[in-house]
């Protein structure tokens, strides 16, 4: 019988299935309950290479909270949203968030994770302030072209504008379970989802136009 063959060293793909490991752990365990050996499994890895790679747990925490804003932002900016006019950008900007939350359930649930730790590790990372910076800039660019062509109002603060989109999409995912078994026990998924998709961006829409 052969030898099997040897693992290729790949240092890079190693961390990357390592981050990504760490993210389905940490989602479904939270930081307190994750522990070092599940993430070595899911990567298929050992511990003591997550170790050598990422020190403990907590900085590797902090390293997949910053790779989660990394990857949602990157997504934002990689739409080319200034090529567009201002409320199509706007609507696409809405729709394409409701998407992504909708389609990466362990962002909201790390999210979640780390609100209830009050933000302990968060605001360890300046890395994460950063990256979100970009979050703010896009939205002010379609705000700003839209009060110059008279479409969207001059009071709106383009951080409530987030906040109001990034509760209704957050709020999809993480209260799914709760409110569909409450309030929608009658509808299909694919109804609920697409219900919200179009309350998000009409709600987004009446906040900011001026009509």
């Amino acid at each position: 019988m052969p030898a099997p063959a040897k693992r290729k060293n790949d240092p890079e793909g190693l961390k990357k299935r390592i981050i990504a490991g760490a993210l389905k752990t940490f989602a479904e365990f939270g930081m307190q309950g994750a522990r070092l050996e599940q993430i070595a499994e899911q990567a298929d890895t050992t511990k003591r290479m997550v170790v050598y790679h990422f020190g403990n747990k907590e900085s590797l925490y902090i390293e997949v909270l910053e790779h989660v804003y990394h990857q949602i932002r990157q997504h934002e900016t990689a739409l080319n949203l200034s090529a567009l006019a201002p409320q199509e950008a706007m609507i696409k900007l809405v729709e394409e968030s409701f998407d992504y939350h909708a389609s990466h359930p362990d962002f909201i649930r790390l999210v979640c994770s780390e609100n209830l730790l009050r933000g302990r590790y968060i605001s360890q990372s300046a890395r994460i302030q950063s990256l979100n910076k970009s979050a703010v800039d896009v939205l002010d660019d379609i705000l700003n072209r839209g009060r110059a062509a008279g479409l969207f109002r001059d009071d709106v603060e383009t951080l409530d504008v987030h906040r109001l989109l990034s509760s209704i999409c957050v709020h999809h995912v993480s209260n799914h379970y709760t409110f569909s078994t409450l309030f929608t026990r009658d509808k299909s998924d694919t109804e609920i989802a697409t219900r919200n998709r179009h309350l998000a961006v009409t709600a987004t829409l009446r906040y900011i136009r001026c009509d």
